[in-house]
């Protein structure tokens, strides 16, 4: 009888991005409790440090880099800093996004459309790209797993650009896993709902928006960060060796789509 793989990531070095709070954070910090040494990136080196000295306090292993995923130049700086660090990388989880407009799609300023997608799209690409010729100099498999969302999966009113961009995230992991399977690299999406951080607080704390979320949530709530940290976890780790291109949707539910009265 065969056994599954266990859900471990030690020996694995992991790199994720946006980790100074919010999803980033839980899920180096979950990383760590699996094994995996992390290494965090973020904009701001402060944020960045009180989660690395949280990893470390708790036992892990952990280094802080500041880096700007809308510049190149600083993803090959994050990466030559992982690899001074731990020797190299073998996960890249990309969830560092922003979402500057929040209103009607057609009257985003130039501006904030282009800052969306060089975020939230063109840094997803960039650091994947990296971490692929990273893996590819020391002939070795390894493992993408691209924070996307549900807005990119449907209509997005008032979130239009940023749904572009998530939608965006999504075709790019399906192509990626095709292209880069026979290198033995996975990449895979995980498409959270609405979730309790400071990044979509405005969403949360808004009574009309988050009321009417957790009345159509089967499960009556808004997810946490840690509800995303779990499913990142099984990603990065062998147990999920024969997953890629796949984009799991952590809603609690509000996807399904129902027909009917609640019960």
């Amino acid at each position: 009888m065969s056994q599954n793989a266990p859900i471990s990531l030690t020996d694995k070095v992991v790199l994720v991005t946006g980790a100074s709070r919010g999803i980033g954070a839980a899920i180096a910090k979950m990383c760590s409790r699996a094994g995996a040494r992390v290494v965090l990136a973020s904009r701001k080196q402060e944020g960045l440090d009180a989660i690395a000295a949280e990893i470390k306090g708790a036992g892990g292993e952990a280094v802080a880099i500041a880096c700007h995923t809308g510049k190149p130049e600083q993803i090959k700086a994050l990466f030559a800093g992982a690899v001074e660090a731990f020797g190299k990388v073998d996960v890249l989880v990309n969830n560092a996004a922003t979402n500057p407009y929040f209103g009607p799609m057609l009257d985003i300023t130039d501006a904030a459309f282009d800052k969306t997608v060089e975020v939230n799209l063109k840094g997803y690409f960039w650091t994947t790209r990296e971490l692929v010729e990273h893996l590819r100099s020391r002939k070795a498999p390894g493992n993408v797993i691209n924070i996307a969302s549900v807005a990119g999966r449907g209509a997005a009113a008032a979130q239009g650009v940023y749904a572009i961009t998530k939608a965006g995230v999504i075709s790019m992991t399906q192509t990626l896993a095709v292209e880069l399977g026979s290198s033995g690299i996975r990449v895979n999406a995980i498409a959270p709902g609405l979730i309790d951080t400071k990044f979509a607080s405005a969403l949360v704390n808004n009574p009309s928006v988050g009321g009417s979320v957790i009345k159509q949530t089967p499960l009556k709530r808004v997810g946490r960060p840690d509800d995303i940290a779990g499913a990142a976890v099984y990603l990065a780790s062998d147990a999920a060796s024969f997953v890629t291109g796949e984009v799991l949707v952590i809603d609690g539910g509000l996807t399904i789509g129902t027909v009917g009265v609640e019960i």
